[in-house]
């Protein structure tokens, strides 16, 4: 019997220092861990700007699932060389499987829906109809799930949905389909991330994003290979910078969470909407409408909103 205690002391003392590994950068202080985490959100909305705009250079001369597949092919390899350092699952546990699949299913269609608006479509007006997703969460909620809506959402939706009608008018820089294409990346994305929430306390989020890059990558992959171009150097270059942009921007999210509540750093998140204005002009020399500003404008007033009250609430 003692020996059987000495055999299992040094595994547990082995998981203890694991867990204490994996766990690390939440044990710093509560404020220094919250600016790091906004730090993180700041470099995670500046990243996936920077993607776009490799996007729309790329996007007439490259195929867009040979696209989505070195964005998630990146991905892959950063994840999974994380995930082997720290000894994490890489897929899942098989009970989890079914819903980590639909995740990822409704991921992948809003990374497709967001390539496809992002190359033909300006900047900041994909930027602005894809931040819709936490509305559109609130109201799915509300409608399937049956969750009460606070009485500061209501405006909040309403505010936020005038803004992404300025944006998609017609009569301004972006066709209207592609804009259209912008609000479906949206509701994707709130399904993805509903789910997502699921998962909390259940799959590791890096877990989650490995099962995403893979699924992402085996099923461009076919797309990849039958509709294959061979890419120009510079374009190969973009290609990269695409998964680079992705994976850490992805990576750079998913830590922002883990280290300050979500109420405290989401805003941060809408900042890729001045990114996006200040890219698309400085690399694509596009002009953000006034109409555009305004309707950015409206939907960062609705996020503040929210933000405010739901501090307000936890206080």
């Amino acid at each position: 019997m003692n020996r059987s205690r000495t055999q299992i002391k040094p595994h547990r003392q082995a998981a203890s220092q694991h867990s204490e590994r994996l766990h690390r950068p939440l044990v710093r202080s509560q404020g220094s861990a919250k600016q790091l985490g906004i730090l993180l959100m700041l470099v995670s909305a500046f990243l996936f700007s920077a993607m776009q705009v490799a996007i729309n250079i790329t996007g007439e001369r490259v195929p867009l699932m040979e696209q989505v597949f070195f964005r998630n092919i990146v991905s892959l390899v950063l994840c999974f060389i994380i995930i082997r350092r720290q000894g994490l699952s890489f897929f899942g546990e098989r009970k989890y499987q079914p819903l980590l699949f639909m995740r990822s299913s409704f991921g992948l269609l809003g990374l497709v829906s967001l390539f496809y608006a992002a190359s033909r479509a300006t900047q900041a007006d994909v930027t602005i109809l894809s931040k819709l997703s936490p509305f559109l969460i609130t109201l799915f909620a509300f409608l399937f799930l049956k969750e009460k809506i606070n009485k500061i959402q209501i405006p909040a939706l309403l505010i936020a949905f005038c803004g992404a009608y300025l944006v998609a008018n017609p009569a301004f820089h972006s066709d209207v389909f592609p804009l259209f294409i912008a609000v479906l990346c949206a509701v994707f994305a709130s399904v993805s991330y509903t789910l997502l929430a699921y998962f909390k306390d259940k799959v590791d989020a890096l877990t989650v994003i490995m099962h995403f890059s893979t699924f992402c990558t085996v099923v461009s992959l076919p797309f990849f290979i039958i509709n294959y171009t061979l890419p120009s150097l510079p374009d190969f270059l973009l290609l990269i910078l695409i998964g680079i942009f992705g994976g850490f921007g992805q990576i750079a999210l998913t830590y922002a969470y883990r280290l300050a509540p979500a109420a405290e750093v989401s805003i941060y998140n809408y900042s890729g909407i001045l990114f996006s204005m200040v890219l698309g002009y400085l690399v694509l020399g596009e002009t953000v409408s006034s109409s555009s500003l305004a309707g950015g404008a409206l939907v960062v007033l609705a996020s503040l909103l929210t933000y405010r009250y739901s501090r307000h609430a936890e206080a």
